[in-house]
């Protein structure tokens, strides 16, 4: 294949979905990887060039059988986005061990399995690709009501990004990751109403509250970050690595 070859977990939806369509419109072969198999099929028929194949990241044998079997049908892996992730709005003092665990298996061990197996693929390949971690907003700051193990998580995956970053430059590998703000997807529906519920108003109410957070004055779209990813994936960020890029409107400067 004569096209560069993109990876792009939870694609089935939401950030995923846009970030597939945004690199297969600027010329790449996106495989959308999902758990969700039947979401990212979906996609992939409003994708130009695309693939499907479904994955649990928090199965490490999986993602380094997925990775392989993309590089043994294409014989190349460019670039790989590791964006599947997972919230559940609750005060701290009421999340379970097993709600805290799960949280840290998709959303920081599904980040470094994927990492690993992606890098070993670059590496035997001798590529000088790229691979980008969806973070969050919330990935550097703890003020976030609610979501004490999703920070957590994040906060995880900005430093992950930048010892895989250290230790991935000298094969010429480049890891970055992006951290959006208040993103208007299935989840963030999920997350009106919980902090709705939590807070004992409307969801329009809290939709308010991050608006009037956010100095542009609206709420962000998946496409948002999919531009910004796909920047990182191109050769115009050829010097940069190690970075958290915060795509959010201003809601939280650094």
């Amino acid at each position: 294949m004569t096209k560069p070859v993109a990876g792009v977990t939870g694609a089935g939806s939401g950030i995923g979905a846009a970030i597939a369509s945004e690199l297969a419109r600027r010329g790449y072969h996106v495989v959308l990887v999902d758990v969700d198999l039947a979401t990212a099929e979906r996609v992939a028929a409003t994708v130009d060039s695309a693939e499907v194949l479904a994955l649990d990241v928090t199965d490490a044998a999986a993602c380094e059988a997925v990775v392989q079997s993309v590089v043994d049908a294409h014989g190349r892996l460019d670039v790989w986005v590791s964006n599947a992730g997972i919230s559940k709005m609750q005060r701290f003092v009421d999340v379970s061990p097993s709600d805290l665990t799960r949280t840290f298996e998709v959303n920081t061990f599904g980040v470094f399995y994927c990492g690993q197996a992606a890098a070993r693929a670059m590496i035997a390949l001798g590529t000088s690709g790229s691979i980008v971690n969806t973070a969050s907003m919330a990935a550097k700051q703890g003020g976030v009501p609610f979501l004490s193990d999703y920070v957590a998580s994040k906060f995880a995956v900005l430093g992950l990004t930048q010892a895989m970053a250290y230790e991935l430059a000298p094969f010429g590998i480049r890891v970055n990751c992006v951290c959006p703000g208040f993103v208007a997807t299935a989840m963030q529906t999920r997350e009106l109403a919980w902090e709705a519920e939590l807070r004992g108003i409307e969801p329009d109410l809290v939709k308010q509250m991050w608006v009037g957070a956010t100095p542009l004055a609206r709420l962000e779209t998946p496409e948002d970050v999919a531009k910004v990813v796909a920047f990182l994936a191109s050769d115009d960020a050829a010097f940069l690595t190690g970075e958290s890029i915060s795509v959010n409107g201003g809601a939280y400067m650094d």
